[in-house]
């Protein structure tokens, strides 16, 4: 069938258009509903929801309380919370009994697919191709098209881009990517982990590389693929497991009470006003409050070495911190495998590791996505070609642009590590919202911290 060309534009103006539903759009989208006079739309690529499939394993939480769910931590009387999903699905005494404050994963990607499907403002199958601002409009007009080829153009005063990050992958890997090593699929980024999983354990030896909870839950599940036996007869089965990290340890996320209050509004504040060197220094000194492992994940790991070294036998696992791979090849001779070049950083020495298979668990970036070219000469970069964005999550564009661009989760280099982060998905949201109504339509705490990131004001007099 010839794909449809002809381009369909929507009657109305929309107040708000929202590129990307994944969980912050989802968020916004559920905060808009309801909202009396707001016209909304979001749009996404994919055919319905889904959150990190790849690494929707059995066992596998939430890093973030259930509480930081779509709307709780803005409006906790939102039908589109989290109890209200459990009260839906006959769920809530179960979950009461359990006494979770941390859920599966996969029940959130559950509840986020049930709020989706049921918010008539969110529309999947919808590719945006270009966005653009219209001078006679005094509009963005967003174009985006189905997989069957139809294209619709429809205006809106803001826009929300939720189009989420890329995975990053370790420059040396990335020829061996694309399939010319001749084993599609033996060298993946941990997004893709689960679609490969089954082949991943039937292999020899698998490397992982990266030191945060998705390169620690890649390495606890390929070690349970190992039996665990009585010394004499356990080693037999499942993948030789490999773990490397940059980082000088396999350490926890930060998790204390105190520690905590840096995913706060109060800190976001604070960082805003720092120079930018700072600011860059400051996102790299802090991996642990966003980069970490959960001592839960860390002490299942050890649990698993610890079962499977008894008897004497020796662990079929090795754990490499403090490693860098910066040389990648595949095997010569065509039978299979890899060879990295690594460097220990701290002792400055070279080695060589080979391996079958590697799980490039190195995290995700933001990217400036091509439907925006169009638009790209208004706006306002920094050096670094990244957005400048103000306290509300608005991008500077020209002056003459009336509109709004908002961004979420591309602002780490102006808000702070609290930018993946789901526990101020709800906040940023309802600034968002506030800041396109230009009113209060959800009120937001003056302070959430017993911290004071900054200079005090001043010190109160001692009775």
């Amino acid at each position: 069938m010839t794909p449809q060309t002809d381009v369909h534009e929507l009657p109305r103006v929309q107040d708000l258009l929202g590129v990307g539903i994944g969980p912050f759009n989802l968020s916004l989208a559920a905060l808009c509903d309801g909202v009396p006079g707001l016209r909304a739309l979001f749009l996404d690529a994919k055919p319905d929801f889904s959150w990190h499939p790849g690494l929707l394993l059995d066992g596998t939480t939430l890093q973030v309380p259930f509480l930081a769910d779509l709307v709780t931590m803005a409006d906790p009387t939102s039908p589109w919370s989290y109890l209200n999903y459990l009260r839906e699905h006959d769920r809530m005494f179960p979950f009461f009994f359990s006494e979770r404050f941390h859920i599966p994963r996969r029940e959130y990607d559950h509840y986020c697919r049930w709020v989706a499907g049921r918010l008539s403002s969110c529309r999947f199958d919808a590719r945006v191709t270009e966005l653009a601002w219209d001078e006679g409009a005094e509009a963005f007009a967003v174009t985006y098209c189905s997989a069957a080829g139809a294209s619709t153009r429809v205006l809106a005063r803001h826009v929300v881009l939720g189009v989420g990050t890329q995975p990053v992958v370790p420059e040396p890997l990335l020829p061996l990517l694309t399939g010319g090593s001749g084993h599609r699929g033996r060298v993946l980024h941990s997004a893709d982990y689960r679609t490969h999983r089954a082949e991943l354990a039937a292999l020899d030896d698998v490397t992982v590389i990266g030191a945060g909870q998705s390169g620690a839950e890649v390495v606890l599940d390929l070690l349970r693929q190992q039996p665990v036996g009585d010394g004499a007869g356990a080693g037999v089965g499942g993948p030789y497991v490999r773990w490397l990290a940059r980082t000088p340890a396999f350490a926890p996320m930060e998790y204390s009470k105190i520690g905590l209050e840096h995913f706060t509004p109060d800190y976001i504040r604070y960082f805003r006003g720092l120079p930018e060197r700072r600011r860059e220094q400051l996102v790299r000194e802090q991996w642990q409050l966003y980069k970490g492992v959960s001592e839960e994940t860390l002490a299942a790991i050890h649990d698993e070495l610890y079962e499977r070294t008894v008897g004497g036998t020796e662990p079929r696992t090795a754990l490499h911190p403090g490693v860098a791979v910066v040389e990648a090849e595949p095997l010569p001779g065509g039978g299979g495998g890899y060879r990295l070049t690594c460097l220990h950083t701290e002792r400055d020495e070279r080695f060589e590791v080979r391996t079958s298979a590697i799980v490039s668990a190195t995290g995700y970036a933001a990217v400036r996505p091509a439907f925006l070219e169009p638009l790209s000469k208004l706006v306002d970069w920094d050096g670094k070609s990244r957005y400048r964005i103000d306290a509300d999550y608005r991008v500077t564009l020209a002056p003459h642009v009336s509109g709004g661009l908002y961004v979420q989760n591309a602002e780490l280099h102006t808000h702070g590590v609290s930018a993946p982060d789901l526990t101020l998905g709800a906040w940023r949201a309802a600034t968002i919202l506030n800041a396109v109504a230009g009113r209060t339509v959800l009120r937001l705490p003056e302070r959430a911290a017993w911290t004071t990131f900054g200079v005090p004001d001043g010190v109160p007099d001692t009775p």
